[in-house]
């Protein structure tokens, strides 16, 4: 797997760091603490100390330092706690991520927390690099969406971006995207871009229309936009997403490019 971008020559629209990042974090150890760790509790005394290490079990990229940092201190404002490792990068299995060192029991009953955190945000930043590995060299960027885990959908946005991807729309406020839905509801293409326009007064991001699983191939979508009238035509073709289905995309970025899309024609993979 190749050396990924540095984090600052991607393309981002997220912080690194959600205000409310702490907030996330005392659910999660509230959820799985309730009460007390009752085990650590029974066996451990209270002011006995330990420190560990948290390896990568498996190749890949790292991202959540700072959750499973948060989950260490929250438990124990004293804690001493080292990333090992660089985020965003990828790195071998066994390499060193995190360092921590401080109460025994707040350690215990917060490393499940900062392990679910970290395997889940590092897992996604790790698909992320793979999949843009695949179209390396092709002129194409990776995309996300908004099909995430609620409540974590900054936290997993940040995860793509330090995989090497371009972060998409956050939610429905930060950009216009019409889908079939909307052209049903409002007439046709061209009345639902008309009134889009009129009522933000600035270009849409995307024209995205939905497709069943047997409907006509991707590059029908062209065709649709050959029919509308020459103005609106002119302004559809770059801010297409056209939907391409798992089985014809058969994991080859070729596929794609062999369709002679417009520029700057989205493709998402359903």
């Amino acid at each position: 797997m190749r050396d990924l971008p540095p984090a600052a020559d991607r393309a981002r629209v997220l912080p690194d760091f959600p205000a409310d990042a702490p907030d996330m974090v005392a659910r999660a150890l509230a959820e799985d603490l309730g009460d007390g760790d009752a085990t650590a509790a029974a066996t451990i005394p209270a002011d006995a100390r330990a420190q560990a290490l948290i390896r990568q079990k498996a190749p890949g990229v790292v991202y959540g330092n700072g959750y499973a940092e948060l989950a260490f201190h929250a438990l124990d404002p004293g804690a001493k706690v080292r990333a090992e490792c660089p985020e965003g990068v990828w790195q071998p299995a066994g390499t060193p991520v995190l360092h921590v060192h401080g109460n025994a029991r707040a350690l215990l009953a917060a490393e499940r927390t900062a392990l679910n955190f970290l395997g889940r945000l590092s897992g996604i930043a790790t698909l992320t690099a793979r999949c843009v590995g695949e179209v390396e060299g092709t002129g194409a960027r990776i995309l996300d969406t908004r099909k995430t885990t609620p409540g974590l959908r900054l936290l997993e946005k940040a995860a793509v971006a330090a995989g090497g991807a371009t972060n998409h729309r956050v939610g429905l406020y930060d950009a216009i995207l019409i889908k079939e839905n909307h052209i049903a509801a409002a007439g046709g293409v061209t009345a639902a871009v008309h009134r889009a326009r009129v009522a933000t007064r600035h270009r849409l991001s995307g024209l995205h229309v939905e497709r069943e699983p047997h409907a006509a191939p991707v590059w029908r979508l062209c065709h649709r936009v050959e029919r509308e009238p020459p103005a609106l035509r002119r302004w559809l073709k770059p801010h297409a997403i056209a939907i391409l289905w798992p089985e014809k995309l058969k994991g080859r970025a070729h596929v794609v490019l062999a369709l002679h899309l417009p520029p700057r024609v989205a493709v998402e993979v359903m």
